[in-house]
């Protein structure tokens, strides 16, 4: 149980470099703006090729989006599931499908940068030490489009004990809404079943009785998905002494006569006052620090209304610091995809004034989404991304934002909803109170509640109980996708995403259009290099700078591959911006 555990790490916080102090000049190779996924994995890998790596980040805590996530790789072709169906040229085949024409931040240079470096990476991290999980039977978001898979190209962190990083153990962004525990992603949508099924019960005492308490009896912390995959980056690039700057902001990136990029003004805060250092970065600067998904001014300015910056699930220092850095004069880097966002289903608390992910409630039987005219527009059980574009969609024709999650007593007899209501038990009356939570003994009192027209709501719910009698969705065909169905109930014969919404008391919650961070930012190149407008639709390479992760404009366009589509080419070409920083 406690094989996994290494030497832990005896070294302290807040490595400085000796230039730091009283000259204000720090020199290195590679300054990394950010430490979540995809900066850990630049910094380990430029430092495996002989640089001299520096991280920097302005929380005092390590990890940013990254540590809250399920720390899922969409890499299609490793050999950790040596799946003999994949294949290069099949997943190119699937993402030029989705994505389609989404201009040059999708070219198929990127791409197949992507789908030929990934495999190596994921290898590579592998050799440095890095422990990895399968994640089984997955399917690709898309599972009916040419060059889909049903499993084989998700990969995620596996079980890691959090204990060997002492005192670094402390800086880890831990969720505030979610505890670590040693469960991972294919396994959540068991858990939330574990009252009702077999494989659910038999799941739960895994995580608890196997993993849980009889490693902490023994001394260690044993976590996975987004902890685990920071946890472990940390401990590696710790080995290789590669300095981690907590408390330290970027101000301004730096450049010569010719538009390179030499480095940055940062400022760090020191024990009594803030220090501003000059970081002169000799290979390269590589932006790594999230998107704008907590910037209220910038989502207003570049996206549709009514939206906010309180939906998201990102971390509250995803500020877009990197991104307005780079795009300012003299930089001037290029944007690409700023209108758009890793979507989906968000539920939202107005007590703790956090957002809640809404995946498995909306997906599980006795569940339905509607309109504020009570209409249902959309399969509720398709993934994520489909579902929050749906959302906006729907509003440009009929208010939906917010749309209401409505669902029966069955629903809440099996099942966990809003991750933190145990089935079959009473909703606390406060979150009745607050608003997050909607009850009513009948329909009709329901949708009184909710304000939206009863009879709208009736005559929907009508509809779709018919539909479950047939067990097909003539409406949006939910439950006809191996997607739909790896998500829902599999003691539902006929369908496993439907079931009756038939009795009472009924329950709702808001639903609003939120995200897992902006997928926007600097326009890169296959190598990652940021570019700028040359004119007349052309660009060129903005020597010296990067940008990957979230302060990139997505490979995947507008579309969403499968899980682990934000660290999977986050990760990716992380790696491929440190390889071309030593060529440099």
């Amino acid at each position: 149980m406690s094989s996994f555990r290494r030497k832990s790490l005896r070294i302290t916080l807040g490595v400085v470099s000796a230039a730091a102090g009283a000259s204000l000049i720090s020199r290195t190779d590679v300054l990394i703006i950010g430490s979540g996924g995809a900066g850990l994995t630049a910094a380990l890998r430029a430092k495996s090729l002989r640089l001299n790596p520096l991280v920097i980040e302005k929380s005092p805590k390590i990890g940013g989006t990254t540590c809250y996530s399920g720390s899922g790789l969409w890499i299609p072709n490793t050999h950790l599931h040596a799946d003999p169906r994949d294949s290069t040229e099949k997943a190119l085949t699937y993402l030029e499908t989705i994505v389609g024409d989404a201009g040059p931040v999708s070219s198929r240079e990127r791409k197949l940068a992507f789908l030929e470096k990934g495999p190596q990476m994921v290898r590579w991290l592998e050799e440095a030490g890095y422990k990895w999980a399968v994640t089984p039977g997955y399917p690709d978001y898309f599972p009916h489009q040419p060059g889909s898979q049903v499993g084989g190209r998700t990969i995620e962190a596996a079980m890691w004990d959090a204990n060997l990083l002492g005192s670094w153990k402390d800086k880890l962004n831990i969720n505030p809404v979610r505890a670590p525990l040693p469960l991972y992603t294919y396994e959540l949508s068991k858990i939330v079943r574990a009252k009702c099924s077999w494989d659910g019960m038999m799941t739960a005492f895994k995580v608890w009785g196997v993993r849980l308490y009889p490693n902490r009896f023994l001394g260690s912390d044993p976590v996975c998905l987004g902890v685990s995959m920071i946890g472990q980056l940390i401990y590696l690039n710790v080995q290789q002494g590669t300095p981690i700057w907590t408390e330290t902001a970027l101000k301004e990136l730096t450049t010569d006569e010719q538009g390179r990029v030499t480095g940055a003004i940062i400022e760090r805060q020191g024990q009594q006052q803030q220090q501003q250092i000059t970081v002169e970065a000799s290979k390269g600067v590589i932006l790594a620090a999230g998107g704008f998904a907590r910037n209220d001014a910038m989502r207003k300015a570049y996206q549709a209304p009514p939206i906010t910056a309180d939906w998201t699930s990102a971390c509250p220092t995803d500020q877009g610091d990197a991104i307005t850095a780079a795009t300012a004069k003299p930089v001037g880097a290029a944007t690409a995809l700023m209108d758009s966002a890793w979507w989906g289903a968000s539920m939202w608390d107005p007590t703790t004034k956090q957002g809640m992910w809404c995946l498995y409630d909306r997906g599980l039987p006795h569940s339905v989404i509607v309109d504020q005219e009570g209409r249902r527009y959309v399969n509720e059980s398709q993934n994520y991304n489909a579902l929050g574009t749906a959302i906006w969609n729907r509003h440009r024709e009929n208010p939906a934002i917010p749309s209401y999650l409505v669902l029966d007593s069955n629903h809440r007899d099996r099942y966990v909803f809003a991750g933190r209501y145990m089935p079959g038990k009473e909703i606390p009356q406060q979150d009745i109170d607050s608003g997050f939570v909607t009850k009513a003994d009948t329909l009709p009192e329901l949708a009184s509640k909710l304000g939206i027209p009863a009879e709208g709501l009736k005559a929907t719910v009508e509809r779709f109980n018919g539909f479950v009698d047939k067990g097909v969705d003539e409406d949006f065909r939910r439950g006809e996708s191996p997607y739909d169905a790896f998500l829902g109930d599999p003691a539902y014969g006929k369908n496993r995403n439907l079931g009756k919404i038939e009795k009472g008391p009924f329950y709702a919650v808001k639903v609003w259009p939120g995200d897992l961070g902006t997928k926007g930012g600097i326009l890169t190149d296959e190598h990652a290099r940021a570019v700028r407008e040359s004119g007349e639709g052309q660009y060129e390479v903005i020597k010296g700078l990067y940008a990957v992760g979230n302060s990139s404009a997505s490979v995947m366009g507008r579309t969403y591959a499968g899980a682990g589509s934000t660290l999977g080419p986050g990760l990716t070409f992380a790696y491929i911006a440190a390889e071309d920083c030593a060529k440099q």
